[in-house]
């Protein structure tokens, strides 16, 4: 027999067009998705940018790129003319950046067999020895350094393409404050640093009723942010995919792995 959600409420907080496919599972397995974006990805107006990116893209020997927002975002920049250099290496954070990349007609020559963060994409092979090799790193603004900083430090010249930024919604909030008021919320999800950060600053006038709300992330280093900031249970995904959320939260709500 299959195990369901059992009709539990859960707040699901990335963007709006990323959402469907995790609202679309809870709610096949008997779960009420409640979504509630708390980031808004958008592209960055800058046309002369991106051309001169795509221009100089032979001069570089890995083209990295951190997340599938990246590629989307990137393969539409000048009418998606990136898929015209192909002798570029071309790595992926990890194995959703990696199937993006696939679906826009770019083939991965990089992507780490565990892992999907910078860390693990530095502990690759390819990446150790990058002395005066020069690597263009495609992101959203703001992004993390570690990546660059540390190919850096092994002596490789690093240059970014940002090709989107990340902006707080304009939601009403006042369904999610309701919920949150008559204590009908189960669970939150947040599958990223930003997200759980804008949830907080979101729903200020509710935080005491939010931390107590059992949290599920898809990493350690979002984990030890959300404990920062208070959250009193927080469970981490085996992987950021929206499967692997779900059966967390399906585990969770039939009494395993607590």
């Amino acid at each position: 027999m299959t195990k369901l959600l059992n009709g539990k409420r859960i707040l699901v907080t990335r963007p709006k067009l990323q959402a469907h496919n995790l609202i679309s599972l809870i709610e096949q397995h008997s779960g009420q998705a409640i979504a509630f974006p708390t980031l808004e990805i958008v592209a960055i107006e800058n046309s002369q940018v991106a051309k001169q990116r795509l221009e100089n893209l032979k001069a570089y020997q890995w083209l990295i790129f951190i997340s599938a927002n990246a590629v989307n975002f990137a393969v539409t920049a000048n009418n998606g003319k990136i898929r015209d250099f192909t002798q570029t290496k071309i790595a992926a954070v990890g194995k959703a950046t990696a199937k993006a990349l696939e679906n826009a007609g770019l083939s991965v020559d990089l992507v780490p067999e565990t892992g999907f963060n910078s860390e693990a994409l530095l502990a690759t092979t390819a990446l150790q020895q990058v002395q005066n090799q020069r690597i263009l790193i495609v992101r959203g603004v703001g992004g993390r350094e570690t990546l660059a900083q540390e190919l850096q430090k092994r002596g490789a010249i690093v240059d970014y393409w940002e090709v989107y930024q990340r902006k707080i919604p304009k939601t009403d909030t006042a369904p999610v404050v309701d919920l949150l008021t008559q204590q009908q919320l189960d669970w939150l999800t947040v599958t990223s640093t930003e997200a759980l950060q804008n949830l907080i600053t979101m729903l200020e006038t509710e935080k005491n009723s939010l931390l107590n709300i059992p949290l599920v992330v898809i990493s350690e280093r979002i984990k030890q942010i959300a404990a920062s900031i208070g959250f009193k249970t927080i469970v981490v995904s085996s992987s950021p995919d929206d499967t692997a959320i779900l059966n967390t939260m399906i585990m969770l709500t039939n009494g395993e792995g607590q």
